[in-house]
């Protein structure tokens, strides 16, 4: 059995729950229905639970601009978030459109038909079914949601305690009183430590190299002024570009003057631990920000954590475990009852599902990104895939309008497909510039980018022109009826 949709989402994330709303606003005669692999809505939000999970970015920026976000905190707790994401699948009928423990594994484009067949795996049985859609909206994210990267570390068999990588947090862990080493130094790591250091022992970060930390405020205070004199919506909205005007001035400065924005994130690290604290080495990357993400502490909670005690920092590199601890190169063991492996997460993007255009299999790594959207020879497809550098959903709300602006254009002009073809040379280069672990153990894989409009990915200005209000037959694009 099969139904057909004119769209079809998957994934019911952050970025699938936005794609439907402006798929309902802005095509409301065309039906969807969204397939999420999982049993819940929410995607990242419903799936980690470590202790501590929150956003890291302002969620004045990263909520819905058709939904502002009304919590009180604008770095917010993962709970708060996920409620935020139910609540507004019920305020808009979407949740009514998911089909949940859907496992896409398969997608077959037909010219001839000129219709996607979506094969999915249903439930623990993983029964078989079938969808067929004329447009496929992708919203899965770009990482496995089933286990995270852990590396080899020799002796593990032989320690005592339990290990256990954040992704994979259950939910009945009692590490109350007990010594906890957490192996890592990026988002994961500096918002579980101050979160653990509340009820464990003692909490030890062991990073290999450090990583920029920015400590910032968790919540608005502008927003705070100009709620006293304003009407709410008015203030949000102020304070949302307020924010975005911010992130995009912190980001352009940091490019162009690495040298500069490095030595205030360090001196901002150095001021929140006191003279006695060894900042400079435990705070002070190899790299440019931006390089690699720059992580943010909310009301500088790492910093208050390692200033009370409560937790520490070494820096080191691992030569074994032990029955009681971790061995350093240094010398020095680290005793635990608990290793938390905050080591990343493993890329795969469209969740490995296989991809197929006139049953010829299509390999993303030899395609190129369009308007960061679309791919190269595989027609009526989008996919969302958020900043690096500013909040997800800016990039996110801009690919729907995209999709949805496309699938009108169609429509009015009796168009069937529309598949993205370079029209001369548009050079080469990675879709992703960041240095950062998971990205560069994927980086083949990755579709590439040319270096030339709309095969280059920009700032969020230019997105916003191309992808908001920029022609949609700009030669680019071949259509067939």
């Amino acid at each position: 059995m099969s139904e057909h949709f004119d769209v079809l989402i998957v994934g019911a994330g952050l970025s699938g729950i936005g794609a439907a709303r402006e798929l309902q606003k802005k095509c409301p005669g065309k039906s969807y229905a969204i397939v999420e692999g999982r049993e819940a809505l929410g995607g990242t939000w419903d799936l980690f639970r470590y202790p501590g999970i929150r956003s890291d970015s302002d969620m004045h920026t990263m909520g819905y601009s058709f939904r502002p976000w009304a919590g009180e905190r604008s770095i917010a707790p993962g709970e708060q978030i996920l409620t935020y994401l139910q609540e507004t699948a019920a305020e808009y009928g979407i949740d009514r459109h998911i089909r949940y423990r859907h496992r896409v594994k398969e997608v077959r484009w037909s010219s001839s038909e000129a219709q996607w067949t979506v094969l999915a795996e249903v439930g623990p049985d993983q029964e078989q079914t079938f969808y067929h859609c004329s447009f496929l909206f992708m919203c899965t994210g770009y990482y496995n949601y089933e286990k995270g990267n852990t590396p080899e570390f020799a002796g593990a068999e032989a320690f005592q305690g339990r290990i256990l990588h954040p992704q994979q947090w259950p939910k009945d862990l009692d590490y109350s009183g007990k010594q906890v080493v957490v192996i890592g130094s990026g988002a994961t790591a500096i918002t579980l430590v101050p979160a653990m250091a509340k009820t464990a022992a003692h909490v030890t970060m062991l990073q290999r190299s450090p990583t920029y930390i920015l400590a910032l405020p968790g919540s608005d205070a502008l927003l705070a002024k100009l709620s006293r004199w304003l009407p709410l919506k008015w203030a949000r909205s102020v304070a949302r570009w307020k924010n975005i005007a911010t992130n995009l001035w912190f980001y352009d400065l940091a490019r162009k003057k690495p040298e500069k924005i490095s030595a205030a994130i360090i001196g901002g690290a150095k001021k929140h631990l006191g003279p006695d604290f060894d900042a400079g080495n435990h705070f002070t990357p190899s790299y440019k920000p931006f390089d690699q993400r720059v992580c943010v502490a909310p009301d500088g909670d790492i910093f208050k954590a390692l200033r009370s005690g409560e937790a520490s920092i070494v820096t080191d590199k691992i030569v074994r475990f032990t029955e009681k601890g971790i061995l350093l190169e240094s010398g020095k063991e680290l005793p635990a009852d608990l290793i938390v492996t905050a080591t990343g997460l493993k890329m795969e993007l469209l969740s490995g599902l296989k991809i197929l255009v006139d049953d010829q299999p299509v390999s993303l790594a030899k395609t190129y990104n369009y308007r960061g959207t679309m791919f190269s020879g595989v027609p009526n497809f989008a996919l969302t895939v958020g900043y690096t550098n500013l909040p997800w959903t800016l990039k996110a709300e801009l690919v729907s309008k995209f999709a949805c602006r496309l699938i009108n254009y169609m429509d009015r002009k009796k168009f069937r497909s529309a598949v993205p073809r370079p029209g001369g040379e548009i050079g080469d280069q990675p879709l992703m510039n960041l240095q950062s672990g998971y990205v560069q153990r994927e980086l083949e894989n990755l579709p590439r980018q040319g270096l030339k409009t709309p095969w280059a990915l920009r700032s969020y200005p230019h997105d916003r022109m191309n992808l908001h209000y920029g022609k949609i037959n700009d030669g680019e694009l071949e259509f067939s009826r």
